[in-house]
């Protein structure tokens, strides 16, 4: 590839082909604002409804699926993050990124009319068909126009950006909540998105050769059968539905099923959706495996910090927001630094090591929390936590996109994004019911057998409880959590051991 071509946004399909240079692109420095944008988009929609979640609860209801606001938008844009990336090699990347971002605002729209908690969960999803292509989209055309050599610090970029949005969603959606409504967390979308189709319109004019392709319709529809029976068996067992119920097992037998038939499909499909031809490749396969424990994590972490803080701590939504500011600085701050260093230097497999033992202290450390812990130590473990990811996150999917053919960075880029967004939905999912059961459990020995809590038990009600019975319930709390975040630690550490066995490929020049 000549150099010259490198800073133009060009886009072709994952053929192998070179990209060819036209006149009448735009320069990179007009392109990556765009793609920032998106990014910005994307990201902000992930975090601004963590610190709204107890207030949702406290209207709409349904304590037992809360964690489903955020698992149902989590779930939907991990099944369409493969078809995203066929779908941009078929009728481009800036028709798909457009249309995606259509299916982002309607869904956010009309989240923002729900009246009970199961349109909204219902919308969530709907929403997420849209965001699913907003990530991977933007980090698969970066991959087309900067080398890898180079592309360190434009990832570290994206990861800041990331991390930027992480930090001001908590604090921008604890602003709308406590100064107008929750429903203008999803409205405040609208704008943002105008914003990013006029300017991806105006800027993003790829030269584009298409080549025909096959989309593996049959293996999304396994993926996405698989995906959603083994999220709801995590989600419901326990809480809805006790451990024995036949129904619960006969979900996760589906999913089981459902998984087998997608293997099948794959390695029979004309192209897959995921070749298993990247997992022989060690690289993808151990960058997967730590994005999955990364996914579970970090939206472990994001959905829960903030309820600890309003619930517990008796913050305002706005509080809860600058308060989670120390973990997404650290993301901000540490994604910045690390790309630079990778592109200076050409090794990044140091990072992943040093992240994930980061993550899993901050893990430990915030399994500690109770009723009487200093806010300053908050600050301390969730910046930590921050630090960790921040070495983690971009860095994996320039592990992957430097190491695999050229003709594979599409479909790699969105299978490692479709791991950590596996991760996130079955983390939210398996940690809400661990959350769940570990709060009835305590608050079963705590409190009197006739006791009756309110039905929708949202920050302002649980303070407005007895003196007796609210201490109960803020300890009940609190033992929770403890075990929600020691059971994340000790999955991270999974993470650190695989992060070893990962090799440094010299970064490619081209």
């Amino acid at each position: 590839m000549d150099q010259s071509t490198t800073t133009q946004p060009i886009e072709l399909a994952d053929t192998g082909a070179q990209p060819a240079a036209a006149a009448d692109q735009p320069p990179i420095r007009l392109l990556f604002p765009a793609l920032l944008l998106v990014m910005l988009l994307a990201a902000l929609d992930q975090t601004i409804v963590s610190t709204a979640l107890p207030t949702i609860v406290g209207e709409l209801g349904g304590l037992n699926n809360l964690s489903w606001v955020v698992t149902a938008y989590l779930l939907s844009s991990t099944i369409v993050v493969p078809l995203y990336g066929k779908f941009g090699d078929l009728f481009g990347r800036k028709i798909v990124l457009q249309t995606a971002i259509v299916v982002f605002l309607v869904g956010s729209a009309l989240c923002g009319v729900a009246q009970d908690m199961t349109q909204l969960i219902v919308l969530r999803a709907l929403q997420g068909l849209g965001g699913g292509g907003l990530l991977v989209v933007t980090m698969a055309a970066i991959a087309d126009v900067i080398p890898p050599a180079e592309r360190g610090r434009y990832q570290g970029v994206f990861g800041g950006v990331f991390g930027l949005a992480t930090a001001v969603g908590p604090l921008l959606g604890g602003f709308l909540v406590e100064h107008l409504t929750w429903r203008w967390i999803f409205y405040i979308n609208l704008p943002l998105g105008i914003v990013s189709l006029l300017v991806i319109g105006a800027v993003f004019k790829p030269h584009a050769r298409h080549v025909k392709h096959t989309i593996d319709y049959m293996g999304a529809a396994f993926l996405a059968g698989a995906l959603t029976c083994i999220i709801l068996f995590t989600s419901q067992g326990g809480t809805i539905l006790p451990w024995s119920s036949p129904q619960l097992w006969f979900t996760l037998g589906m999913g089981l099923v459902a998984t087998w038939g997608f293997i099948h499909e794959e390695r029979s499909a004309v192209e897959p959706i995921m070749p298993f031809e990247l997992f022989k490749q060690r690289t993808f396969l151990l960058s997967s495996l730590i994005g999955f424990i990364i996914g579970v994590s970090m939206f472990g972490a994001v959905t829960f910090l903030p309820l600890y803080l309003q619930v517990v701590k008796g913050s305002t939504p706005t509080q809860a927001g600058i308060q989670m500011l120390p973990m997404m600085g650290g993301l901000f701050v540490m994604s910045m630094v690390t790309g630079r260093v990778i592109s200076k230097i050409g090794r990044y497999r140091m990072f992943p090591i040093a992240g994930t033992l980061l993550v899993a202290v901050a893990m430990l450390l915030l399994a500690r929390l109770q009723i009487g812990t200093p806010i300053h130590v908050m600050y301390i473990d969730m910046g930590i936590l921050g630090c960790g990811l921040g070495m983690v996150m971009q860095v994996l999917i320039l592990a992957v996109q430097n190491s695999v053919e050229f003709r594979h960075v599409g479909v790699a880029t969105s299978g490692a994004t479709l791991f950590r967004s596996i991760g996130g939905s079955i983390g939210v999912a398996a940690f809400g019911a661990v959350f769940s059961n570990g709060l009835a459990s305590r608050l079963e020995k705590l409190l009197p057998p006739d006791t009756e809590l309110p039905h929708a038990l949202g920050p302002t009600a649980i303070h407005a409880l007895p003196q007796a019975l609210r201490d109960d319930y803020l300890h009940a709390f609190a033992g929770a959590l403890h075990t929600v975040y020691l059971a994340a630690a000790c999955v991270v550490l999974v993470a650190f051991a695989l992060a070893w066995l990962l090799k440094d490929h010299p970064l490619r020049k081209q």
